[in-house]
Formats: C-alpha cells, structure tokens, sequence
C-alpha cells in the first residue's frame, strides 16, 4: 500500500519556552513538511490552554500558506458550533481564494477548551452542539457544494465570488460524526488520537453509507494518530514519557505550563492507577524506531482501509519533533520537493 502522511500541529508549547516561540516552530515544521513530502499540514483550535499555543486556525493558515508553495493547509479543526457558519465560509473562501486549490476546511463540534472559554466564545448566542448538522448544511450551501433552493437564505453565497471551494472534512471522534460526514457527503477524518477504540468500524460505516453532495462524489477517510518517531525504540519510549505525563494530568484536570521534558516525566512516582491510565493512553500513539513505527502505521492503514494517515506529535524537544518527522518521511519514502 502507497501510504500518504499529513501533519497535524497544535503548537504544543515546551516547559520552559513560550507560545510565540512555539508559533514560529509550527512555521518552520510546515516548511519541512513541504520539503519532505507530507500532503498536508493541518493547524488546531484550542482556547485558554497554556500548553497549546494558538486558538484561531483561520488565521494561521494563512500565514502559512504563504511561507509554503505546494502542501495543502487547513483546519484540523475548526470547532463550529462556536460561530456563524456564513462567516466561516466567508473566511475560508477567501482563503482558497489567496491560495488556489490548497485550503482544506476541517470542522469539529468539540468545544476546544473548558467550560469558561465556550460560555465566553458563545456569549449572548444560543450556539449549542445541536445546531452542528444544520451548520454544516449551511456551510455546504454557502460553498455552493450542495446548493439547495429550499434554505432559510436561499442565494447567498460566501464571498469573494470564486469557482473553487475548500475541500471539506468532518473530524471526529465517534460514530455520529462519522455518519454525519456521509449523510453531508463530505470527507472523514477519525481522530484516533482522542479516541483509541473503534474508529476502523466507524470508516467502515461512513463509506458504506456514503451519500455524495455532488454527483460523482465518493467517500475519503483518513486516520489522524500521536506518532513519536526515534532512531531507536528506545530512544522513542523516552521521548514518549512527556506525552505519558502531559496526557494524565490532562485527565486528572491538573493543568501544566508547558510539555514536561522526559528527565521530569520519568522521575514522576505513577500509581498503579495512573500506570494503567499510560497504557490505556498508548492505543492513541505510535512509538518507536522508523521500522517499528512504519509497520505499525501500515497495519492501521489497512485496519481502516485508508491510504493517509495524518500525524501529529508532542515531544518536549522541538529537535526531536524535526527528527521524527524527517525519520517518518524517510521510512515511507515520502516524495521530497526538489
């Protein structure tokens, strides 16, 4: 199987550094990924999260599009139920007309960040996550991709007036997105690293369920997974401990200042409940050596019959971080840019 990569980047934000720095690092990793071969580099939505560096992809994409040429850019994703979705296609129009044939919109209906942050992005509004399908209706008639007579604002358009549309993709977690991208006749993308269960089932519903929003439309799945890549499997695991460590204090609710270095994570006294908690964890990331990794991803590839898997990875060490993904490339023999 021909296996197409893609980078997923929340500008993690390593203990010690700061979100600026963090920013211009996801800059940089979106160049390499051009270089090396990925096909696209997507940017996330978080609010109010101190380990996470930004919350509006719309306007990074941007800028990153404009410090590459050739990877496609996009939301991964962007967390709808907060806005009108005429505004998001505005938005997102214009992009895809700046940057032709490039911009993917990826939408999810998670909130992004802690209570406090929803009630603040969606003060005086009634948005709830019950108006989700309706949006994403909204959103494909104001994209002209499913345009129907019938709508509450029949004709609008989202400007600037252009032939092409951003390629849409519902990401999700779970079963109901999954159906909900096959009713809408839209793209897939299976967050395996929130869920690490029954994602490859619920591909295989979309697919099968399919209803295309133009004709000739067919279904596009991907699976978007933590991969910590290393020279050795050992050298891997180490790196891997500040993802063990980040991610169960995330669960415990206690909240840290940045991504652990692995000296700190290693040194934590882990009950026997939080070490069963690691493990539960690792069904969301992929660790090892370039051989180690590969096999692992080709297997999930043919698990979900899907030949692209989006990846994203959380180390302290944003070296290491360039390394994972330049030893990933290699494995795979990612076409490079000339």
């Amino acid at each position: 199987m021909k296996m197409r990569l893609s980078v997923l980047d929340q500008s993690p934000v390593p203990e010690g550094s700061t979100a600026a720095e963090a920013l211009k690092q996801t800059v940089r990793l979106a160049e390499l990924a051009e270089r090396l071969g990925y096909h696209r580099f997507w940017v996330s939505e978080h609010h109010n999260t101190e380990s996470l560096a930004h919350s509006s992809p719309e306007v990074f994409i941007s800028h990153i599009a404009a410090n590459t040429s050739t990877i496609r850019v996009g939301s991964g994703g962007v967390m709808l139920p907060h806005y009108s979705a005429y505004k998001v296609a505005e938005n997102f129009r214009l992009l895809e007309a700046l940057y032709p044939g490039r911009i993917d919109m990826g939408l999810g209906r998670a909130p992004g960040g802690m209570p406090i942050a929803t009630r603040a992005l969606q003060e005086g509004n009634a948005g709830t996550v019950d108006r989700y399908p309706q949006q994403i209706e909204d959103l494909l008639h104001y994209l002209n991709v499913a345009n129907h007579v019938n709508h509450r604002f029949p004709g609008l358009t989202a400007s600037p007036a252009i032939s092409s549309a951003p390629e849409v993709w519902l990401l999700g977690s779970s079963g109901d997105s999954a159906m909900l991208a096959a009713e809408r006749g839209v793209s897939f993308a299976f967050a395996q690293f929130i869920n690490g269960s029954g994602g490859a089932s619920y591909v295989r519903d979309y697919k099968e369920t399919f209803t295309p929003a133009l004709p000739g439309g067919k279904p596009s799945a991907m699976v978007a997974i933590f991969v910590v890549c290393a020279k050795t499997d050992e050298e891997a695991q180490r790196l891997a401990s500040s993802f063990d460590y980040q991610f169960l204090l995330l669960e415990q609710g206690r909240f840290s200042a940045g991504i652990a270095p692995p000296e700190k994570a290693l040194a934590y006294p882990y009950s026997e409940v939080e070490r069963m908690r690691v493990r539960e964890n690792r069904k969301r990331v992929v660790v090892g050596s370039p051989e180690t990794v590969k096999e692992q991803l080709l297997r999930l590839g043919r698990e979900y019959d899907t030949e692209e898997i989006m990846v994203a990875t959380i180390v302290h060490d944003y070296e290491a971080k360039r390394m994972s993904f330049k030893l990933l490339a290699e494995a795979f023999g990612l076409p490079a840019a000339e």
